[in-house]
């Protein structure tokens, strides 16, 4: 397959990823030209497909069905107002880990008995507007934020559902930046001090104990850890209940990779139940089971486009320097992430080996090193695929740059979702 023999719709195990494709020389959001949108909008700009999203939460919704399940989508990985509406359109809740992530989510129209709040610094604050919000549950990460819950819900004359959040110390296998269940970690709680908690909490005036959680990271593309994480959460509820604490949520968390390259080939949601629900048996333990896809939803319903500004011969590579920088799209920089880059157009010229850079003041200021990819001239418009979760929501303002704006398609139509910001945005509430 050669660099641009992409399938008009490219298919991984029977299923379609998503609605990105060639037709003809112009590469389309849905039925949409990408040049069409980044003339009309400006760049660096966002690009979200509609179908995509649905597709990717009717992959859930249909690789758990009839068992009890709620799919809470992971609100960090894309917290755009226009795709959490769609989502809390298609029965989806919210994994919240911040007061401002509750805010959005409630202002989508996701219901507050669909919000379940992790994290391991939740202030005094978020903990009073969530239980004022009555959400699900907290996922606890420590005794001293079970103890600041119990007060803060004693204040309001509240009961606070909680589950305690495990560190099963499980490799996931990820990049070690996104890796959370491994016994170094910040988050959790040691799965050997779990019991000891639970009894803790069971006693306390103001909580009431629903729920265990566990998640161990993100990008994952093999299903064994997560199967034994599990394995390890399902002995301490089986422990619970010889004493007496028994339980009604058992959230997996999330964290299912993404194909970020032609040949990559994670795991799809039907696998995970398929690996994850023998485990719980028949009876399922009466359990309802959450899961916090995130990722796996939102990453390759979204597309960077950005323009290239100038070309530059190096020593030995040229540099195409576009419009779009760290500040927009950190994960390369950050992560050392790989993004496939495409041209808006298939000129199919020649190969060369290229540094996509952006205008930041940083050397590490990249969203491509070393790549193999088709001569580009200036003027002309790059896609960076795969760029719908952790894009925007991690974008920033450095070298005060406003950040860009975020498009929805489906099918022929599209519409703003985010304007983009201008200089006076900048210094907006400066004093």
């Amino acid at each position: 397959m050669g660099f641009f023999d992409i399938p008009a719709r490219r298919v991984l195990k029977n299923q379609i990823m998503h609605y990105f494709t060639y037709k003809g020389r112009e590469l389309c959001a849905e039925d949409v030209p990408i040049t069409e949108l980044a003339r009309e909008y400006g760049t660096p700009l966002y690009i979200y497909s509609q179908k995509t999203l649905v597709r990717h939460i009717n992959a859930y919704k249909s690789a758990f069905e009839g068992y009890p399940h709620l799919i809470c989508y992971a609100l960090k990985a894309n917290t755009n107002g226009a795709i959490l509406k769609l989502l809390a359109g298609e029965g989806a809740g919210g994994d919240i880990v911040s007061g401002g992530e509750l805010y959005r989510a409630l202002r989508a129209g996701i219901p507050a008995k669909k919000i379940v709040y992790a994290g391991v610094g939740k202030t005094e604050e978020e903990i009073n507007f969530a239980l004022r919000k009555k959400i699900l549950m907290f996922n606890v990460e420590s005794a001293d934020e079970l103890a600041r819950i119990d007060e803060v819900a004693g204040q309001l004359g509240a009961k606070a559902p909680i589950a305690l959040r495990v560190n099963p110390d499980i490799n996931p296998k990820s990049h070690p930046y996104i890796s959370t269940g491994m016994r170094e970690h910040k988050f959790g709680i040691p799965v050997e001090q779990a019991l000891l908690l639970y009894r803790q909490a069971s006693r306390m005036k103001n909580v009431n104990v629903i729920g265990i959680h566990q998640h161990i990271g993100s990008q994952l593309t093999e299903i064994t850890p997560f199967a034994d994480s599990l394995k390890k959460t399902l002995s301490v509820i089986d422990r619970l209940r010889g004493n007496g604490i028994g339980l009604k949520y058992l959230d997996v968390g999330g964290g299912l990779g993404i194909p970020y390259r032609e040949e990559d080939n994670p795991p799809e949601p039907s696998e995970l139940a398929g690996k994850l629900l023998p485990l719980l048996g028949e009876s399922g333990r009466g359990l309802t089971i959450i899961i916090e896809p995130g990722r796996s939803i939102a990453g390759n319903a979204g597309v960077l486009v950005t323009k290239c500004l100038y070309t530059k011969a190096g020593a030995d590579r040229e540099f195409v320097i576009v419009d779009a920088g760290m500040n927009d799209l950190i994960r390369p920089s950050l992560y050392g992430s790989y993004h496939r880059i495409l041209p808006a157009v298939n000129n199919r010229r020649e190969i060369k080996k290229a540094d996509v850079v952006g205008p930041i003041c940083e050397s590490g200021d990249f969203l491509a090193k070393e790549r193999e990819m088709p001569a580009v001239k200036k003027g002309e418009y790059l896609v960076v695929m795969s760029a719908g979760a952790y894009g925007f929501s991690m974008a920033s303002t450095y070298n005060s740059r406003p950040r860009p704006a975020e498009v929805l398609v489906d099918g022929k139509s599209h519409r703003l979702i985010r304007k983009r910001e201008t200089y006076p945005d900048l210094v907006k509430g400066e004093f």
